[in-house]
């Protein structure tokens, strides 16, 4: 390991002073069952990483946590107690349920977790059943993100998804009468061959579990996977732009017309009113972190991590990322350390994709002039000392982000 992330945060190479960030923790699984034609992730068949993968994976994953908090311990930093806990991948519910919840059990011995701590993990409907939903209840899990995609079973097998049309929603309601109380569904549009009328239903599908979050991302042709072969083949057609926004203004529309409320570009949120009468959003907190450039260390192979302004990433391969952990080494690829100009685009690229807006404090002269032509042409509105786009906005977010850091 040529960079190590501790090292560089010690040096004083980057601020770490002042008030703790808030802190989350992001456990990498690196299994599925099969392998969707779209995806790039950093995952692999578990059938293909030998008898012992899931072991192997755990006995490295714990003590990457051990030799994360020593390390931290060591140069004398202590974050804040979790506030969130995030299983992807992968498919984490390959895993068996006591599992994760050692996993969390170890978070929670060496860094803490917060008392209201959001403790997530990503499934697919096809793992889940009333049993698996207890033991994830019982390992401390309380919110679960299912990967839903489409309720169309021509677009679920040019994804090359595994489960049925309904699976998901049945998972999700199963979900609710076993105790969830914090359900997301994720899905994506722009799959070639969707027509609107497709999307519509899945969208209104997806209402009818009654989830508390709905991601819905537009499909990215990702180089390397098969999808992207296919399409250069022309054995499928290319996703097209207008395609993709219209279908977005169809999100909108039936999401915010059953009440969601567009927290992030991508992502819309049940409101909720708690105890003390305050309305308050299922937003994925986890994923705020990230938008706001919280900390976070990420755990597994590929897993990304954030702290104090430096970035790096772990090694991808699994067999690698094992051995380099049992050999007491973090399993460290490389990083960055973020310098002011980074810190400010990435500012302004994450914050202007939330509803709540991008700080003007943050923006230059010249920026604030730019930001006053974005209200100009109809893209947004400046209020309270925040820029927020408007759908319109948000259609252009790119375009309107790049003009911005011209």
């Amino acid at each position: 390991m040529t960079f190590h992330p501790l090292d560089t945060v010690a040096s004083g190479a980057v601020a770490g002073s002042g008030p703790a960030r808030p802190f989350g923790v992001y456990l990498h699984v690196p299994f599925c069952a099969a392998r969707c034609g779209y995806c790039d992730f950093n995952t692999y068949l578990l059938s293909s990483q030998g008898p012992d993968a899931v072991q192997r994976y755990l006995a490295a994953a714990h003590g990457e946590i051990e030799a994360a908090a020593s390390a931290m311990a060591s140069r004398g930093m202590a974050p804040p107690p979790a506030s969130t806990v995030f299983f992807g991948g992968g498919t984490p519910t390959m895993l068996a349920p006591d599992q994760l919840g050692g996993l969390v059990a170890h978070v929670r011995q060496v860094w803490g977790l917060d008392a209201g701590a959001e403790v997530t993990t990503e499934a697919n409907p096809e793992t889940l059943s009333a049993e698996v939903l207890d033991g994830l209840l019982e390992a401390g899990i309380n919110r679960l993100s299912i990967g839903m995609q489409s309720a169309d079973r021509g677009v679920l097998t040019l994804l090359d998804r595994v489960h049925t049309p309904g699976r998901a929603v049945e998972m999700a309601r199963l979900a609710r009468r076993r105790g969830f109380d914090d359900i997301s569904l994720d899905l994506i549009f722009g799959t070639p061959g969707e027509g609107v009328g497709s999307w519509r239903t899945s969208l209104e599908t997806a209402l009818g579990a009654d989830p508390d979050h709905i991601s819905a991302y537009s499909l990215i042709v990702e180089e390397g996977t098969r999808l992207a072969a296919r399409i250069r083949r022309g054995e499928v057609p290319m996703t097209d732009e207008d395609d993709l926004a219209d279908k977005y203004l169809v999100t909108e529309e039936i999401l915010t017309g059953a009440g969601f409320v567009n927290y992030e570009v991508s992502n819309w949120a049940r409101p909720s009113t708690g105890a003390d009468g305050v309305v308050d959003l299922h937003r994925a907190e986890h994923n705020m972190g990230y938008w706001l450039g919280h900390d976070w260390w990420g755990i597994g192979p590929g897993a990304h991590s954030h702290l104090a302004d430096v970035r790096w990433w772990n090694v991808k391969a699994p067999r690698h990322y094992d051995e380099m952990v049992e050999a007491g080494e973090l399993p460290v690829d490389d990083g960055e350390v973020l310098g002011e100009v980074e810190r400010h685009e990435e500012t302004v690229l994450l914050r202007l994709r939330l509803a709540d807006g991008l700080p003007l404090a943050e923006l230059s002269g010249d920026e604030l002039g730019r930001a006053r032509r974005v209200a100009d042409e109809g893209l947004g509105e400046e209020s309270g000392g925040m820029l927020r786009l408007n759908l319109r906005g948000r259609l252009l977010a790119d375009r309107v982000i790049t003009d911005l850091l011209v």
